[in-house]
């Protein structure tokens, strides 16, 4: 059966217990005991990286690597599958949808810091028509609802627990109150980008107020739904900082850390190095965003905190590296090492639990995780894989990037496959590099 192809499908089909600063030196001093794996022991790593290409699951794959201070880079197959497209490296560009979002929450945990904004700070300060949110009473079924009892905070939208909807995710009436509203932040396709526009809101700012106008599908606080709260947070960062969005990011994130090959357009002069982004029916993948004609040469409607980023492997790499060494890289302060601590730590509201999400996005579901800012956190020692207070977050094109502080490690995979659990990435990699440091 052909599989018909619309906006959400091609869209995003996807998709911390505070750990003391003291706790995390010590088990860091204790694992950094033993000898420090080297680019010569990623044997099994680099198997998968190869194996992708081989089987026709990717034209290309790149994995950037950190152990401790160095940075390895796996590479294998080319742009696209179709032509003599040039190799696939460590500055290809690929649309990384939800690891987008990761980026967005570190961003206002440095407002946090410096005291522009508070964890638990109703939105309402900054977006007064969040005051008086309502609530559905049967969210499958109707759109009756009843006045909300919190507030939305500063905290519910990075953890997902806000009670917004996602188009992903999100049926029933909502959904079509969330389409017929534009509230569809993310980029597909050329032809999707067409349809969208004539009825997204103009700016994030506009995005945010009507975001507002529509009621929630569970109380503020109370339960953790994939959501467009980091879309939201951007619109938040904006008020905050007195700054655009993506000039906040450039300013105190991008430029510092020389992520020079971060975008929410990409430059024409770069378009040769957007990789093809391609859909699979069956077996087959077909090419849905080639790169010299993508979508991503055109600006969005607006900046999408929750998905809108298209980067390269080894800048995504320095923002893991800058969390793995507690807010710093290279002389660049971004954050206090208790900032990044908390950002990293389980920030659920009490009494909700992370439900997991797709594996190869949320990584493991069930007891052994939790949630912070803008990611999934785990609350255990994984035996043979990640430890404690692994942090990191995965894309609609099956993106994956991970920090694991314990070990100083971090781990950035590109593809770029829609839809991104049509492959077991996560999972066949997370095996073979834990694996590989523990041999």
């Amino acid at each position: 059966m052909t599989r018909r192809i619309t906006v959400r499908t091609l869209a995003l089909t996807l998709p911390l217990v505070a750990l003391p600063l003291v706790a995390v030196e010590a088990r860091q001093a204790l694992r950094q005991s033993a000898p420090a794996p080297t680019p010569a022991t990623l044997t099994q790593s680099r198997g998968v990286v190869d194996s992708y290409v081989r089987q026709n699951r990717a034209p290309g794959v790149v994995a950037a690597i950190g152990l401790g201070q160095t940075t390895t880079i796996l590479k294998a197959g080319k742009l696209s599958f179709e032509g003599a497209a040039p190799p696939a490296d460590e500055n290809t560009l690929w649309r990384v949808y939800s690891m987008t979002k990761p980026i967005t929450a570190m961003a206002a945990m440095i407002l946090i810091e410096e005291g522009k904004l508070k964890l638990d700070q109703p939105i309402s300060d900054f977006f007064p028509a969040y005051k008086n949110m309502r609530v559905l009473t049967d969210p499958d079924k109707s759109l009756e609802s009843v006045p909300a009892k919190n507030q939305i905070t500063v905290r519910h939208l990075m953890t997902h627990t806000a009670g917004l909807g996602y188009t992903i995710v999100t049926k029933g009436p909502l959904l079509a109150e969330y389409e017929k509203n534009g509230i569809t932040p993310f980029t597909s396709t050329v032809g999707a980008e067409v349809q969208a526009r004539k009825v997204r809101p103009p700016s994030l700012q506009a995005f945010a107020e009507r975001v507002a106008t529509l009621p929630l599908i569970a109380e503020p606080g109370t339960k953790w739904s994939y959501s467009i709260g980091l879309d939201v947070l951007g619109a938040v960062i904006e008020k905050a900082s007195g700054m655009p969005f993506d000039s906040f990011l450039q300013t105190r994130i991008f430029t510092p850390l020389k992520m020079n090959s971060t975008y929410f357009q990409v430059p024409a002069a770069d378009a040769s190095r957007l990789i093809t982004g391609y859909a699979f029916f069956g077996e087959n993948p077909i090419p849905i965003d080639p790169g010299a004609q993508s979508a991503y040469l055109q600006p969005p409607s607006f900046l999408y905190g929750g998905a809108g980023l298209v980067m390269s492997a080894a800048d995504y790499d320095r923002f893991l590296h800058m969390l793995q060494n507690g807010g710093e890289l290279d002389g660049a302060r971004i954050m206090k090492p208790q900032t990044v601590t908390l950002a990293l730590s389980n920030l659920l509201p009490a009494g909700v639990t992370y439900p997991g999400a797709v594996p190869n996005t949320g990584g493991a579901p069930g007891p052994s995780q939790g949630f912070g800012a803008g990611g999934s956190v785990y609350l255990v020692d994984m035996p043979g894989g990640p430890s404690k207070g692994t942090y990191g977050w995965g894309g609609a094109a099956g993106t994956i990037a991970w920090v694991d502080r314990a070990r100083q490690l971090r781990v950035t995979v590109m593809v770029n496959y829609i839809p991104g659990e049509r492959w077991p990435l996560r999972s066949d990699f997370s095996k073979a590099f834990y694996a590989d440091i523990t041999r």
